[in-house]
């Protein structure tokens, strides 16, 4: 027994020896970040160079032999850059607020806790707060798996200059949250009206006589249960320990893969990272077969079209906008003269950026 106590105490001595280098490495690490910084300054670049952030975690998890796993791996670099980026200077990212909703957690997961994240009321807010330059970024909601677009984020792409610089896709999973934490107690459920859809067969089968009310938003509902001991809220596990709430169910949602896209905005554009994704919107002229022709730059190139989604244009009655998803930069050949063909059969054509493509 003695000589096991000794074996344990001489391998956490190891550990903090360790954990002592590392913090030195983390101090000298933030050292050479505002070198650069200073460097940058005088040069008046970029401070923030997504581009750079990828080959970082790039590198790192390729040449990870483990047994330490490369979400975490990526998840503590996350917070490394994070952290010191906040040191060369404060990085603003603007987001669909309140605090503890989906978009909160999808911005903290691309931008980790160091950056200055900012609340906003609405999407348009978002855009607004890019386009005059308070915020480095914006990230609002684009679509879900389950439950489709958000047609408030494409109608912004319309009339604003934004660029898409990158996108989020986050797995989303609701809890039933209340003050008391027991089903039996739950008169009233309140969320936003997409989780109460993406949860709506759980809902029928286990609180088949509660009424739902839609609210503006997840944490808005936490919200307000967090004073309301006869109702429930569907919302995230940040919003329970925000808003001093028990977990009564989680994961409720009635599909398993239910991923939410986000869009960074930017007013500038993304590098190339060699496994791009690019958008465009664009407007057609109303004549037989122009459906099929748009898609034709596109198939005859072999470049694969991941989403493509139509609006109505509002400022014309019965025309409409088409939104489109592809693989591919904006600067590859095969790009570059599958949208030259395009614009022949368009009444106008907006690229609203080239972007790294992302997973869950």
């Amino acid at each position: 027994m003695q000589n096991e106590k000794l074996t344990i105490q001489d391998l956490r001595s190891s550990i903090d020896k360790i954990d002592d280098h590392i913090l030195e490495l983390l101090n000298e690490r933030s050292r050479l970040v505002l070198e650069v910084g200073r460097l940058k300054s005088g040069k008046k670049l970029d401070f923030h160079v997504p581009g750079r952030e990828r080959q970082i975690y790039e590198r790192l998890l390729n040449n990870n032999q483990g047994p330490f796993p490369n979400d975490a791996l990526r998840s503590i670099y996350r917070e490394i850059i994070s952290a010191c980026l906040a040191l060369e200077s404060p990085m603003k990212v603007a987001f669909l607020g309140p605090k503890a909703t989906f978009s909160h957690l999808a911005t903290m997961h691309q931008f980790g806790l160091s950056a200055e994240l900012v609340p906003q009321k609405s999407i348009p807010a978002v855009f607004e707060e890019v386009e005059k330059g308070k915020a480095l970024y914006g990230v609002v909601p684009v679509e879900n798996s389950t439950e489709g677009v958000v047609s408030h984020t494409l109608d912004m792409f319309v009339e604003s200059g934004l660029k898409i610089t990158a996108e989020i896709m986050f797995e989303v999973h609701h809890d039933l949250l209340s003050r008391t934490g027991r089903i039996e107690d739950i008169k009233k459920v309140y969320s936003h009206p997409q989780p109460i859809a993406q949860c709506r067969q759980w809902l029928d089968d286990n609180l088949p006589s509660v009424p739902t009310v839609d609210v503006a938003s997840t944490a808005v509902a936490a919200q307000i249960v967090s004073d309301d001991y006869s109702s429930a809220a569907i919302a995230s596990e940040l919003a329970a320990s925000l808003y001093d709430l028990k977990v009564v169910r989680s994961r409720i949602e009635d599909q398993i893969n239910n991923v939410t896209r986000f869009l960074v905005i930017a007013r500038k554009e993304s590098d190339r990272s060699g496994n791009d994704k690019t958008s465009i919107l664009f407007s057609v002229k109303d004549e037989p077969g122009i459906l099929c022709r748009m898609l034709e730059p596109f198939a005859k190139r072999g470049i694969n079209l991941s989403k493509i989604e139509s609006r109505p244009f509002k400022k014309k009655a019965w025309e409409y906008i088409f939104f489109l998803d592809f693989f591919g930069h904006v600067s590859d050949p095969d790009v570059v003269a599958a949208l030259d063909d395009l614009g022949h059969c368009c009444q106008f054509l907006k690229i609203l950026g080239s972007y790294p493509r992302s997973s869950p």
